[in-house]
């Protein structure tokens, strides 16, 4: 993926977010995640039926990168397992962090693969996968 569909696709992302919505459903998970040092302060919402992720949503104040971020996160969790879920965001953590990944797996993730390069803005990038650790945490508790 060259820098400018990858910058195509996180503009398109932070400008037209998927998802991006309050959700009033006491069947979500409302996890909230943020950014000490910055703006970032977002809800994201999940949906999670039978071990597989039905649906999620986000709102919030956020920068450009944490919104496509979140963004794009979201709409690669929907319809995944729980064991899928886990697999793609231990994939996408190690890319950000420079470690070994599954390049195929992560697919339009792939845009955050040169974020190092801006080490003040891993952070942002990492903001969605925060909400997603601590779900999972959730998620194993109750069960």
């Amino acid at each position: 993926m060259d820098k400018e569909l990858k910058r195509e696709i996180i503009i398109d992302n932070y400008q037209n977010p998927y998802n991006k919505k309050t959700i009033e459903d006491s069947s979500y998970i409302k996890i909230n995640t943020n950014n000490e040092s910055c703006i970032d302060d977002l809800d994201i919402y999940f949906k999670v039926e039978n071990g597989v992720f039905a649906d999620a949503g986000f709102n919030g104040e956020a920068c450009a990168i944490s919104t496509s971020a979140t963004s794009i996160m979201l709409k690669s969790l929907i319809n995944k397992k729980v064991d899928e879920v886990k697999e793609l965001l231990n994939n996408y953590i190690n890319m950000i962090n420079e470690q070994e990944y599954d390049k195929d797996l992560l697919k339009e993730l792939n845009v955050y693969d040169e974020i190092y390069l801006q080490p003040n803005r891993k952070n942002c990038a990492l903001l969605p996968a925060k909400a997603v650790e601590k779900l999972l945490k959730e998620l194993e508790h109750d069960s």
